[in-house]
């Protein structure tokens, strides 16, 4: 992998987003049907947070599936909001910067996924699997 090539070569795009305004519910559907773990927060075509799955699960219970709290956890996610769990500031990358600009950010913080911003709009996202997928299969498509 060259490390110069632009984030547009391995990102994905389209990107599933979620509106501030969204329950905890919707965002639980979209990891689950998709099986991603970071999903952008977009307030009329604007960044506005990024809600990761270790974001999510900190608003669960942890229960035992025999528990008598077994609803305990659907009230949170039908009552709870995504801006309520979502991370507010965040760092974001353009389609045209590098590969190695993206490795740059990871390696000094402690996310897994930048949002991908072009003129203010959100085009895609790079996360850290992104680039050990490529790494490690070249050839090969990451729906795979």
């Amino acid at each position: 992998m060259n490390l110069q090539n632009p984030i547009s070569s391995i990102m994905t795009s389209p990107v599933k987003t979620l509106a501030p305004e969204d329950n905890l519910q919707a965002a639980k559907d979209i990891f689950v049907e998709n099986s991603i773990h970071h999903i952008p927060v977009v307030s009329e075509e604007e960044l506005v947070g990024i809600l990761s799955k270790t974001d999510y699960l900190y608003f669960l219970k942890p229960i035992h599936k025999d528990s008598e709290e077994q609803y305990h956890n659907h009230i949170i996610l039908k009552n709870y909001k995504i801006e309520e769990a979502m991370t507010k500031r965040v760092t974001w990358v353009s389609s045209s910067d590098t590969i190695k600009t993206a490795l740059e950010i990871f390696s000094e913080n402690l996310f897994h996924a930048i949002p991908v911003l072009d003129h203010g709009k959100l085009v895609g996202i790079i996360t850290t699997h992104d680039i050990i997928f490529r790494m490690l299969h070249p050839k090969r498509a990451l729906a795979e």
